[in-house]
């Protein structure tokens, strides 16, 4: 029993301190605010919307899960052809010193820019909404999979390698029997910055290009003056976000050398 209260005392009291504090700070807001809702307002609100959140009435007017789930198909596109090259070239970067110096200061100059620059770019090359909503999700989550795989790659001691060329080693098996395993934790640290970035920036990429999914609808919403949307959407964003994360935790653990 006493093992249990400090478990809860532990890991639960704090997190329900932390939540009951956001609400009541939520609650007196609303209160001093003719526009914006409070909890208990949102919470009914919420309970309507996701009453039936896989409706269809126009290609522009349809429920909140069926936008949720385009916005994860946008997101795992544009997120698995990042992952398809950047982890790779990461690898090749952080193996041949060469290729390294040739490709730093492009990496240096590009991956500091908002992804949301790289939208219009998108729309001129595809002339459409869809594939340049993706092409943001890629440019914006390749660059965590390139630096930290090809740092994984540096970090690793050079007595490795040097039994490597002893053993006369196959560059494959240099591969997947030392780079791989040490470089591991580092290339699945790039992987959860990567899905954090990608999910933050698919809201805004679809405010500015439309269409159907979750940015798109919290714009619509903003245009509707519905107030309550916007904000279950904000916290409908951050769950997913936190899930992704959770998962990629779970995976990292589960593979980790």
């Amino acid at each position: 029993m006493i093992r249990i209260r400090k478990h809860l005392a532990e890991h639960w009291v704090p997190p329900a301190i932390g939540i009951a504090l956001f609400l009541f700070l939520w609650s007196m807001l609303a209160q001093g605010s003719e526009t914006l809702p409070g909890p208990a307002k949102t919470w009914d609100s919420a309970v309507v919307l996701f009453s039936d959140p896989f409706y269809q009435k126009t290609p522009n007017d349809q429920g909140i899960g069926w936008n949720i789930l385009n916005s994860l198909g946008r997101v795992g596109i544009g997120f698995g052809l990042a992952a398809l090259i950047g982890i790779p070239l990461g690898f090749m970067i952080g193996r041949f010193g060469f290729l390294d110096k040739m490709t730093s200061p492009i990496v240096s100059m590009l991956r500091p820019v908002s992804p949301l620059a790289w939208l219009p770019i998108g729309l001129l090359v595809f002339q459409a909404a869809n594939p340049a909503a993706i092409w943001v999700i890629f440019i914006s989550s390749i660059w965590p999979m390139i630096i930290n795989t090809a740092m994984g790659v540096r970090q690793l001691p050079q007595d490795y390698l040097n039994v490597a060329r002893v053993l006369n080693l196959s560059e494959w098996k240099v591969f997947t029997k030392i780079l791989f395993p040490a470089t591991l934790p580092y290339m699945l640290t790039g992987i959860r910055l990567a899905i954090g970035t990608a999910w933050l920036v698919i809201v805004a990429a679809e405010m500015l290009t439309g269409g159907v999914g979750i940015g798109f609808w919290v714009w619509d919403e903003w245009n509707n003056l519905n107030v309550e949307h916007i904000i279950i959407a904000i916290f409908v964003v951050g769950i997913i976000g936190l899930l992704l994360e959770l998962l990629l935790i779970q995976i990292a653990k589960r593979f980790s050398y």
